[in-house]
């Protein structure tokens, strides 16, 4: 019986002094209790082993022990054993072709004709039970080459969860072939690994250089202003990889993950920059609009339990440039250099600089009145095993 169907409503039994008392009144009581139980345990739990249920059989072994247990099924229903329970192993010889036989042992609840456990005599000499014993019913299960029941009703109620799995045996010669696998029992409390938690945070961009740069040696070629020609005629067609990338460190104390866990991380935010340039054309000034597809390629760095570092390697492109915004980008790289050549790269001036860079390209912010986001955020998610 379940009480969501049989009963329009949640009726709490009520009692009053001097009432008449009929054992329906009470067994309805304790019949709305053991309901109720069975019901949270249905709604919040999965079928399976609560804790116990141990089984133990070795190799050669003609019967298995069972150790006391709590379990639940489909239904909600604890299954209970307070004691050892001693099962025979089945008295079969094998297969057919000289292979061992495969078994589940499994375990169910029992809800009718329950043993009386306690008599008592009432008036009228009429005579009733007054406890009924719970226990748990064991069967072996035979199955076929790949592991299933043989049997359809069988195998309809394990898959369903109303028998429960203990062990699987090989038997061979009424004994046991090897010892048992519990390899096939399911818990009732969900496992809690992996966990997943997943966050987006808007990090204190910080510039990353991957790599030394000394300009007294990269840019004293003689033909430097010619590889940056070619090399700005080329970026309408080419992406590139910048020189400077960026870096965070990223605060995962909120998902409060025991052990370091597998991380994984993406950028988000505008990919497309506009940048204006005004340039010389004989006697006019011009201005151009370069327009570049900025990327970020995430590499993970330093994994912890509660943080980790994200290195942001930069790519971009030129969207389609004409004559004047290839001529722009190429005064825009001469001028790089030039100041790149007379600048200590390690001065607390140039990092300042660098950093302000940074600020305005890839530091997060929102209009609140128009709802407009610029700068990247850090979208993450970490797997703990």
């Amino acid at each position: 019986m379940n009480i969501l169907d049989q009963t329009r409503f949640i009726e709490r039994q009520q009692f009053f002094n001097g009432q008449r008392l009929f054992a329906d009144d009470l067994q309805t009581l304790e019949a709305f209790n053991r309901e109720m139980r069975w019901l949270h345990n249905k709604s919040l739990h999965q079928p399976g082993i609560g804790n116990g249920f141990a089984v133990s059989g070795k190799k050669g072994d003609r019967e298995v022990t069972i150790g006391p247990g709590y379990a639940i099924d489909r239904e909600g229903h604890e299954i209970v054993l307070i004691r050892d329970q001693i099962e025979a192993v089945p008295p079969t010889a094998g297969e057919s072709d000289g292979t061992p036989a495969l078994y589940d042992l499994t375990v169910s609840y029992l809800d009718q004709d329950l043993e009386e456990a306690e008599t008592r005599e009432g008036i009228c000499n009429q005579r009733g039970a007054v406890r009924l014993r719970e226990e748990p019913v064991f069967c072996w299960v035979r199955l076929d080459s790949n592991g299933q029941p043989r049997e359809t009703t069988e195998k309809l109620e394990i898959l369903a969860g109303m028998r429960l799995v203990l062990a699987r045996a090989q038997v061979l010669n009424c004994e046991l072939y090897q010892d048992l696998s519990i390899a096939e029992r399911l818990n009732a409390r969900p496992a809690t690994l992996p966990y997943v938690c997943c966050g987006t945070s808007e990090p204190d961009w910080q510039p990353l250089l991957f790599a030394p740069i000394d300009p007294k040696i990269t840019f004293s070629s003689d033909d430097v202003n010619d590889l940056i020609q070619k090399f700005a005629q080329g970026l309408g067609f080419f992406p590139f990889v910048l020189p400077i990338g960026l870096a965070t460190t990223v605060d995962t104390s909120i998902c409060g993950f025991l052990n370091t866990p597998c991380y994984s991380a993406r950028v988000t935010g505008p990919r497309i920059r506009r940048f204006t340039r005004t340039i010389s054309d004989g006697e006019s000034s011009q201005t151009a609009n370069i327009d570049i597809v900025l990327d970020g390629f995430v590499q993970i760095v330093n994994p912890q339990p509660k943080s980790f570092i994200a290195n942001i390697l930069l790519m971009g492109q030129l969207i389609a440039p004409n004559r004047m915004q290839r001529a722009a980008t190429f005064g825009a790289a001469l001028g790089a250099i030039d100041f790149l050549s007379n600048t200590d790269l390690n001065s607390d001036a140039f990092k300042q600089q660098m950093q302000d860079v940074v600020d305005k390209l890839f530091k997060y912010s929102r209009n609140e009145t128009t709802g407009d986001e610029t700068g990247w955020r850090l979208v993450w998610m970490g797997v703990e095993d």
